[in-house]
């Protein structure tokens, strides 16, 4: 296998770009790893062949190839100076958009790169504002619609609760704690799918997909996401909300809060029966499953808005019909 070196790629990037002018092409210009990174991101959200990788030394060759229509910066701060700041203001007085990896990734991605945040970057980025009046209507949508759906789904609460009892020992109800937001804690509740004895030789562990200690009804309860009903009422009661971060156990949230940076953010909105993680990412069941969610939470803590929420609704009852995430 031969391996093209940053030379050999840029040459045959330049060629590209010469050769075929009448297409918009976006440009990674930093590190090589991070840019690695990024164009494997955006390319897997745009053709391939649109998507450039480029160093800052070769702005000055680039820089009379209009079909560069967006400039993407790999690493957190600009490299060499002010050359390089005059290199990039050069494209930008020409319509050439100027992106941070962070901006880029969110864009196209739809989640926050981690790695690419800074103290400075969070405190002064756009979004994490929600509105008074978004807050209130949310939280009218949410009483009125676990009221509606309480009554509703009672009957087959009580059905499920049955069958539950005559399938295995134990209560039907399940009552876990949980952190809710701005870490408090809460009791949530959920119809029993595992053993009742489940975490007694192991002590806290994740739920896995296909998990060895589901019953027989709880396969099917959580396929379905019918063991979440009973959080309706944890909605009605103010504790969570429809659409959220999921909440997780205080043991893992103490966990990873040392592991992955910036973890704490997510409790700064109420958690939700199903939220934007779940509907983009698989069952997640390890630290790094609970980083990559936590990209997708972030992001919806960033911009969350009515709009938004419809979305992460609609996208739940396709998952739902599909048997996937979690």
């Amino acid at each position: 296998m031969i391996v093209e070196t940053p030379q050999i790629y840029f040459q045959r990037a330049l060629k590209s770009l010469s050769a075929r002018g009448d297409h918009e092409r976006t440009l990674i210009i930093g590190s090589e790893e991070t840019a690695r990174k990024i164009y494997n991101d955006l390319a897997a959200n745009e053709p391939p062949e649109s998507v450039l990788i480029a160093q800052y030394s070769d702005l000055d060759r680039l820089k009379d190839q209009p079909s560069v229509s967006r400039i993407v910066l790999a690493d957190k701060e600009i490299l060499g100076g002010a050359d390089m700041v005059h290199a990039l203001m050069d494209f930008k007085l020409r319509g050439v958009k100027i992106e941070s990896a962070t901006q880029s990734f969110e864009r196209m991605a739809r989640k926050l790169w981690i790695e690419g945040l800074s103290p400075q970057s969070l405190v002064f980025a756009n979004g994490f504002t929600p509105s008074k009046a978004y807050l209130a209507t949310k939280r009218v949508f949410d009483v009125l619609l676990a009221v509606i759906l309480l009554i509703l789904t009672g009957p087959l609460m009580a059905i499920i609760a049955a069958l539950i009892k005559l399938d295995t020992p134990g209560p039907a109800i399940f009552s876990q704690e949980r952190i809710g937001m701005r870490g408090k804690k809460f009791t949530v509740y959920k119809f029993r799918s595992m053993r009742q004895d489940a975490e007694k030789q192991t002590g806290p562990t994740w739920a896995k997909e296909n998990d060895a200690r589901t019953t027989t009804i709880g396969a099917f309860l959580r396929k379905c996401r019918l063991d979440e009903l009973p959080q309706f009422y944890n909605v009605l009661k103010g504790d969570m909300s429809f659409i959220g971060p999921r909440p997780e156990r205080p043991y893992f949230v103490e966990l990873l809060k040392q592991k992955i940076q910036y973890y704490d953010l997510r409790h700064y909105v109420k958690p939700g029966i199903t939220g934007w993680a779940q509907v983009m990412y698989p069952y997640g069941a390890s630290v790094e499953d609970a980083y990559h969610k936590l990209q997708y939470d972030l992001y919806y803590t960033k911009n969350a808005s009515l709009g938004f929420d419809l979305l992460t609704l609609l996208k739940t009852i396709k998952v739902v019909f599909s048997g996937n995430g979690r």
